[in-house]
């Protein structure tokens, strides 16, 4: 159906209120449309402000008369198109057609069909409350939270309470490792609701303090997870940009508060219930306020504070469009306006702000995706990881690809032939096999090495001084005062039984006697023989030759020594190996023969080697605790009755050291592993077809 200029537009609803906002950067003045029945917020400009002064006038005569009276110059597609913006959103009073295309859209829409389904399972929301009554008796008794001097103090002690978290980071961060179990996800959930309970409430005070109407509080889910969320909307009624941005950064305010807080109290607790709920509300707090909330990619708190900052609305949507138009213009040299004016410099700047919210996005919904998959059962799984991959990957890909299919007739021929040849290229170095570099985490160790103990409590006598050593010379002898007295008893005791058994020997009768005589005679023997054996064991040897250390020079003759304590290392300094680690991802990539290069902690040298195992099992228990997280090593781990486990799973490589370090002492280090040659192409073709395989019994 055709316009007709002479005829005005169908009136607007009666319901809607117009209300004056903040002028731009440029001085330009802006309006507020408010939708009181949805309670949503249209901003326009001036040119629209004008249309809708002479709304009751046709088309023709509105563009003259603005053209008349004002310094604006509009068309009709101009004022064309600001009707069609005022019917899509159902400004409008519904003409005839109108409702009958509505009641048309709401038969086909009565039945659950896919896109309802697709559309309340991605994204829907759930009003729970209409707390204003309850916020402006509230507001009235929290009026001293909101003074300068109570800031102050929250900062002070929020700082002091990281300051004291950093002096005891080893054990806080040992406590979050530890805290990882069915018992530590429970607590953080609760932690979670609590600080996400607080992050809405101070959304909506501020909101209310400043005179605005919040309209309902409640509960939305995304993808099925359920986030608390607050209705602010009337803060468009705000002409201050400051109010505005008081009002969005009041959740991430009120979390780090309480993030401060809580790291203070749990630096200032002693072990216990206490200071583990201190320790959840405080890791929680902190992760979502810095690394959730904050981000500016997705529509959460930090992207309502950088248009506000900005002045900028709908900051996603316009600089997705310039970032599509830049891509057009600069793949295919198409000749397409840009979809605002705007200076070159802001223009860039929010390309490559959209180029990174893409990034993100892409990043964020494929880990959604995967959640997704796994916490469903099979089946369903498969299939909601499939409509998170299309919907938010594939459908918008598929867009710009129809798009640029249109408009191929206008795409340079120069252009399309790049573009095929820069394909070409990177099918073949996708194909082509390249060398992979594995990286790991090791300590270097000598090969022989023998850590050397004493066998039972005993005291010193003498003790060789750490340096080259021959194999059989004397490391250490010791003395136990109960065997020597044992000894001289089993001897004394012997003697005896001797002296007896040669005068029995000379009495004819004693024949029985010389029997249990020659008796106890053997018995004392064998007890002597041990005896001999214990002490011998004082003598400790050097089995092969080669450097001993790690010798305490405060040892002295006379001194006790207990089982438990080393005394000392005694190594193969010609020979050294390197206990590696490795990913489970990783391992399929390296074999045995590899060469390796490794670089030890705070030394400038490389050390090369060569792959001589590799273990098919995950490390049930690392050997190195300075590998350990736990203890400030690079191997995240999992206590459990004292013993470190490697939480993801790692698997022990074998490495040999061509060179020796420089040091003859155990050194940390980090290690590049020369992998195989693989295809980037087949090698993902092959996890698809492995995923594929594995999951098709369901």
């Amino acid at each position: 159906m055709e316009l007709d200029p002479t005829l005005p537009f169908p009136p607007l609803r009666e319901d809607l209120k117009l209300v004056e906002a903040a002028t731009g950067k440029d001085g330009e003045p802006s309006w507020v449309i408010q939708d009181t029945v949805l309670n949503r917020f249209y901003r326009i400009g001036w040119l629209e402000f004008e249309f809708l002064l002479r709304w009751a006038l046709p088309p023709a005569q509105i563009c003259a008369d603005i053209a008349a009276q004002t310094a604006l110059q509009p068309d009709l597609e101009q004022v064309v198109g600001f009707r069609q913006f005022l019917e899509q959103h159902q400004l409008l009073r519904p003409t005839a057609a109108g409702l009958a295309r509505l009641q048309q859209r709401q038969s086909a829409q009565s039945g659950l069909s896919w896109r309802w389904f697709l559309h309340h399972y991605l994204f829907f929301r759930i009003p729970l409350l209409r707390p204003q009554d309850f916020l402006t008796r509230l507001v009235r008794h929290l009026n001293w939270l909101f003074t300068p001097l109570m800031a102050g103090l929250v900062i002070a002690l929020g700082l002091l309470g990281v300051m004291l978290a950093l002096h005891q980071w080893d054990t806080f961060s040992a406590a979050v490792v530890e805290s990882f179990s069915v018992n530590g996800l429970l607590s953080f959930a609760l932690a979670l609701a609590f600080a996400k309970a607080m992050h809405e409430l101070a959304h909506a005070l501020v909101a209310t303090r400043l005179g605005l109407r919040v309209a309902h509080m409640g509960v939305a889910f995304v993808v099925l997870f359920p986030m608390l969320y607050t209705d602010t909307g009337e803060s468009w009624k705000l002409r201050s940009a400051r109010q505005r941005l008081a009002i969005a950064s009041a959740g991430i305010l009120c979390e780090l508060a309480i993030a401060g807080l809580a790291t203070l109290a749990w630096a200032l607790s002693d072990p216990g219930a206490w200071r583990n709920a201190m320790l959840y509300l405080a890791t929680t707090s902190w992760v979502l306020s810095l690394g959730l909330n904050a981000s500016p990619f997705m529509r959460f708190d930090g992207y309502f504070i950088l248009s506000d900052l900005l002045d900028f609305p709908n900051l996603h949507e316009r600089a997705s469009a310039l970032a599509r138009v830049a891509i057009r213009r600069g793949l295919w040299g198409l000749d397409e306006p840009w979809p605002e004016a705007l200076p070159r410099t802001q223009r860039r700047l929010l390309i490559v702000f959209e180029f990174l919210t893409w990034l993100y996005r892409l990043v964020l919904f494929l880990g959604i995706a995967a959640t997704v998959y796994f916490f469903f059962f099979k089946l369903l799984g498969i299939f909601l990881f499939g409509v998170e991959i299309t919907w938010f990957i594939v459908m918008p890909i598929l867009r710009e690809l129809k798009y640029w299919w249109a408009n191929r007739a206008r795409i340079r021929a120069n252009r399309r032939a790049g573009f095929w040849l820069l394909l070409g290229l990177v099918i073949v170095l996708l194909a082509l096999p390249w060398r992979s570099q594995v990286a790991a985490v090791g300590v270097a160790r000598s090969a022989h090495q023998l850590r050397v103990f004493v066998p039972f409590p005993a005291l010193i006598q003498q003790i060789h001084a750490g340096g080259t050593v021959a194999a059989g010379d004397t490391l250490m002898v010791m003395q136990e005062p109960d065997l020597a007295l044992r000894m001289q008893g089993s001897e004394a005791g012997l003697r005896g039984y001797e002296a007896r058994l040669a005068g029995l020997i000379a009495d004819t009768e004693g024949l029985e006697q010389q029997v249990a005589t020659q008796q106890r005679i053997n018995v004392q023997q064998k007890e002597s023989q041990a005896t001999q054996l214990e002490m011998a064991r004082l003598t400790l040897n050097a089995p092969f030759s080669g450097q001993w250390m790690d010798v305490d020079p405060a040892w002295r003759k006379g001194q006790w020594i207990d089982a438990k304590t080393p005394i000392g290392v005694l190594i193969d300094p010609r020979h050294w190996q390197v206990d590696a680690y490795v990913r489970q991802d990783d391992l399929q990539k390296i074999a045995t023969g590899n060469p390796v290069r490794f670089y030890p902690v705070g030394q400038t040298a490389v050390l090369a080697g060569t792959v001589i195992s590799i273990s098919s099992t995950r490390v049930k228990q690392l050997d190195h605790a300075m590998l350990a997280s736990r203890f400030k090593g690079p191997i995240p781990v999992a206590t459990e009755r004292d013993t470190l486990v490697p939480n993801p799973a790692v698997f022990h490589v074998l490495v040999q050291l061509d060179t020796p370090p420089p040091s003859q002492w155990e050194t940390r280090g980090q290690l590049q592993i020369q992998g195989q040659r693989r295809s980037v192409l087949a090698e993902t073709g092959a996890h698809l077809l492995a995923a594929l395989l594995r999951e098709s019994g369901f």
